[in-house]
Parts: structure tokens; sequence; C-alpha cells
């Protein structure tokens, strides 16, 4: 009896030295280092205009005005729903599936998925006259695989721009330059490909328009 109890105490001491150590002192360091050394990212890399937040730029969104960049395909439709979304049909479905993140995860022997990217090209020919369906860079009709991805391609942004140009006002040369300030270069010069942040450009877009 007295060996179960001078185990018991050292197990209850080990356990409690554990949850010092790992559920207070180690949680609090790692948190109180990413505030001092990491502060936008570790708060959500939030962005703000006019003293609100509108978004976060490791998070795609949904636009589909003329005069903005489009961003990739996203089967979650980047989380943004409507009233309408909410409201179900006659078989009690609703579009609204909660907040999530994910892809359509189609074979390439499915079906929907031609019938889906054919749609995308469509609207994408149909709003960007003069561009050829063999022109579209293969991002701007694929989807991320967390269907929130906020980059496209520079390929992606360039395509774009004309369309952009006549429908804001601004110049193809102005459009340009804000994809090339938007332009996130590959890590350390090797890893992945260059791309373009699309809620950062947009909002250059906007403040460019807005001081015309």
């Amino acid at each position: 009896m007295k060996a179960f109890f001078s185990d018991s105490k050292q197990a209850l001491k080990v356990t409690l030295l554990m949850f010092v150590l790992c559920g207070l002192l180690y949680p609090f360091a790692v948190t109180g280092m990413a505030q001092v050394l990491f502060n936008h990212e570790a708060n959500g890399s939030l962005i703000e205009m006019d003293g609100k937040m509108i978004g976060s730029d490791k998070l795609g969104q949904a636009f589909t005005s003329p005069e903005f960049f489009w961003g990739r395909v996203s089967a979650i439709n980047y989380n943004v729903y409507t009233k309408e979304d909410l409201v179900p049909n006659a078989k009690g479905e609703t579009n609204y599936n909660g907040v999530s993140s994910g892809t359509f995860n189609y074979a390439p022997s499915n079906p929907e998925l031609k019938k889906r990217m054919e749609a995308d090209i469509e609207t994408f020919l149909k709003a960007n006259p003069g561009v050829q369906r063999e022109q579209i860079p293969a991002d701007l009709v694929t989807a991320s695989g967390s269907g929130l991805d906020p980059h496209i391609s520079v390929e992606s942004a360039k395509i774009q721009i004309k369309r952009i140009a006549q429908a804001s006002g601004l110049s193809e040369d102005e459009v340009n330059d804000i994809v090339k300030a938007n332009t996130d270069s590959r890590t350390f010069n090797v890893f992945g490909e260059d791309k373009v942040n699309v809620l950062s450009a947009n909002l250059d877009i906007y403040k460019k328009m807005k001081g015309k």
C-alpha cells in the first residue's frame, strides 16, 4: 500500500509538472513570441481599410465585378453565402454547408468536372473578349485544395488586365504596375512560383479608382 501511494504521488507530480510546462508555460511563450516577432501573421494577417477589417491576405475572396481581378474557382465559394442560401429547397437542402474549406475533389473521369470547367471557361471568355480558350491559365479554371487560395499566377493576372482597364477607367500600364506591386516572389527564389495576391491587388485598384 505504501508503494502504491508513493507511485501515485510521483505520477501526480509528473502530471502537474507537465500540465504547467505544456499547458501553460509553452503556449504562453509561443503566443508571446508570435505576437512580438510575427504580430501581423499571428493575428490572422488581417487587412484594414477605412477603419474596417475587410479580409485576410491569407484567405481568398469571391470577386465577380469586371473592374477587379478574379481569383481561382472555389468549391465553397470562399464561404460567401446570402440569406437565400440558408433557405431549404423542396428537398430540404440548402446551399449553405457551414464555414469550411475544401475542393470539388472530382476525379478526371467525372463528367461533373468537365461540366464545371466548361461553365467557368465560358464565363471567363464572355467577360474577356479577345481571349482564346487555350490562353486561359490552368489555375483560373481549377480549384485549389483548400478552396480559399488568395493567389493567382502572374499569367492569370495579366490576362485580365485589358478587361480591368476598360471597366475601371485605369490605363493598362497602371493595372500592370498594380500586378507587379502585388506579386509575391518564389520562396527563397526557389520554391513555388511567382504569384499575385488578389485581394491586395484589388484594393490598389479600388484606391486608384477612388482617387480619380
